[in-house]
């Protein structure tokens, strides 16, 4: 008997989904569990399973297709013998009536992905593969968007032997109707739909705008004392833990250390209210295969540096498989993003609403700096620095405190021993 594949519930308040990837065809075979599909929300990727042993009957809904929680996506059999591909050929072949004489002799062996035109559109990743291998366009079958050419489509045209292009005639000359540039460059343009992820995230940037008032305070840290102390322990650290000590763990710890005596910056503004949290659940900016992602560490005071690395390794490796849970996004109390990693050397982050804070990392880099100013001591040596910004909710957040909350970030990260001292 059909059974129908429904769209899951799949967390609070989200009600319409993306259909990512079908990962089985029309007449697959498949085991109980086996994943059917990838359903693609504002926040993660889940995975559609087989309900039982069986095959996939029909899809009416096919990748990129928006669908709503409970809708109907497919039709599955349970019990049924897949055969792939062959079963659709064979079912085609049945179906299409029988043919003869030369007004059909041009459909007697139909070739749909070769069909002598060119792709609706060419991709320029496409193109640049096409004209690297002098391969016809015309010949190969198109499968994205509206009979748009992938990378993927010549990719996997290659990898089955493809035919080399036929010479070129003589190029016609441009109708009125042409449009080309001056220099004779590629004008084309590649419209792709945002993906839920993605619209999401601009929906909290547009959001986090319009309702907070939003400033940005900087400062710099001299890193000299966290990489002598990263330099010092870094292997024994990966020894004893098997995970390697990086620069996250100590601006976990030094935010936290911070953020208790600053509240207001843990803090959310709930209605007419202000929430205080006497928890610090820190979001990690990272990121994902579709995204900028941020996975929470929870009850982070709670955890040690190797827990703190540990945690966001295992973050980072979801998030590159798209493996991440949505109660692995859900919350956060104060979130830390690090634009350092791509040469990013002073930003304004925006805060994740409802949060009212977030600290942005920078590159490190050496420079000239007064050491031990206004002293007799005072020499200028060339140090590891790099800037810090926190971007704070001025509506719950004074300037006092979050040039406080970031000033202490710099003192801790120049004299780790404070965090322990709690001095």
């Amino acid at each position: 008997m059909p059974t129908e594949l429904i769209v899951p519930e799949v967390g609070e308040s989200i009600t319409e989904v993306e259909i990512g990837q079908w990962l089985k065809s029309e007449g697959d075979a498949v085991s109980k569990d086996d994943p059917l599909v990838e359903i693609e929300t504002d926040k993660v990727t889940l995975e559609l399973p087989a309900p039982a042993d069986g095959a996939i009957v029909k899809i009416t809904h096919p990748q990129g297709t928006p669908a709503k929680v409970g809708d109907v996506i497919g039709t599955f059999e349970e019990g049924a013998a897949g055969s792939g591909g062959s079963a659709k050929a064979e079912k085609t072949e049945a179906a299409a009536p029988s043919k003869s004489g030369p007004e059909h002799a041009a459909e007697a062996d139909p070739k749909p992905a070769s069909n002598g035109t060119a792709p609706t559109a060419i991709m320029p990743a496409a193109q640049r593969l096409i004209d690297e291998n002098n391969l016809d366009p015309a010949a190969i079958p198109a499968t994205g968007p509206g009979g748009r050419l992938l990378k993927e489509d010549v990719q996997n045209f290659l990898n089955n032997g493809a035919p080399a292009k036929p010479a070129p005639a003589l190029a016609p000359a441009p109708s009125a109707s042409t449009v080309e540039s001056s220099g004779g460059g590629d004008r084309s343009e590649e419209v792709v739909p945002m993906t839920s992820l993605r619209k999401r995230i601009a929906a909290n940037l547009v959001e986090a705008q319009q309702t907070a008032a939003l400033l940005t305070t900087f400062n710099e840290v001299d890193m000299t004392e966290v990489m002598a102390l990263r330099s010092q322990y870094k292997d024994q650290f990966l020894k004893v833990h098997d995970v390697k000590l990086g620069f996250m763990s100590f601006f976990v710890k030094a935010s936290i250390d911070a953020l208790k005596q600053c509240p207001a910056i843990n803090a959310e503004v709930r209605g007419t209210d202000i929430v205080y949290k006497n928890y610090y659940d820190i979001g990690i900016a990272i990121g994902g295969g579709k995204g900028l992602v941020v996975p929470i560490l929870r009850n982070a005071e709670r955890m040690s540096f190797a827990g703190v690395e540990k945690a966001i390794g295992d973050f980072a490796a979801k998030a590159k498989a798209n493996k991440l849970a949505l109660s692995d996004l859900t919350g956060g109390t104060f979130t830390i993003t690090n634009g350092g990693i791509y040469g990013s050397l002073l930003s304004t982050p925006i805060v994740n609403p409802p949060q009212s804070g977030v600290l942005g990392m920078h590159g490190i880099v050496r420079r000239p700096i007064a050491v031990h100013p206004g002293t007799p001591q005072e020499t200028i040596e060339v140090r590891p620095m790099m800037y810090i910004a926190l971007t704070y909710d001025h509506r719950i957040v004074d300037g006092r405190e979050a040039v406080t909350c970031l000033k202490r970030i710099k003192e801790a990260l120049e004299d780790p021993a404070r965090m322990l001292m709690e001095v």
